[in-house]
């Protein structure tokens, strides 16, 4: 019986969340558990277990947008990674950003990868898959803190 990896997913756009999800589950031999959240303020209370948050599994995985409303993803990449119970979880910065210095950024505050979203809808698809398989079945995932 295969653990299931718990995966939180980041993103203010609807589409784009709807999209990573499929991507995400279209990965086989992989048992997911996958929340969505839209915006940074809600993946913070996710990772600290607040509010209707509470009693939840941390992830063992982000992937995260940077322009999202409230807090924006490279605040929520910098309290993740300044965490000492959260830093172990790899975060991947999902975004339409190619600009230099939020690359630098995710980088500088910890982040674990930086891809940049495709402009099409196939070409976005087909890159979800490529981030979500490496993620879910190449990479070795931490057990995830509880």
């Amino acid at each position: 019986m295969s653990k299931a990896v718990r995966i939180l997913v980041a993103d203010d756009n609807e589409d784009h969340r709807f999209l990573t999800v499929r991507a995400l589950r279209d990965v086989e031999g992989v048992v997911l558990e996958v929340e969505t959240v839209s915006d940074g303020e809600e993946a913070l209370d996710y990772v600290y277990k607040r509010g209707r948050y509470e009693g939840s599994a941390r992830p063992h995985l982000i992937l995260l947008d940077l322009k999202m409303p409230k807090v924006n993803g490279l605040e929520v990449l910098e309290k993740v990674k300044g965490d000492p119970l959260l830093r172990s979880i790899p975060t991947v910065v999902l975004t339409s950003s190619e600009r230099p210095e939020d690359i630098d950024e995710t980088y500088r505050l910890g982040g674990n990868s930086y891809v940049t979203k495709p402009v099409s809808m196939a070409g976005l698809r087909e890159g979800l898959q490529g981030v979500s398989a490496y993620w879910t079945r190449l990479a070795s995932l931490p057990d995830g803190a509880e």
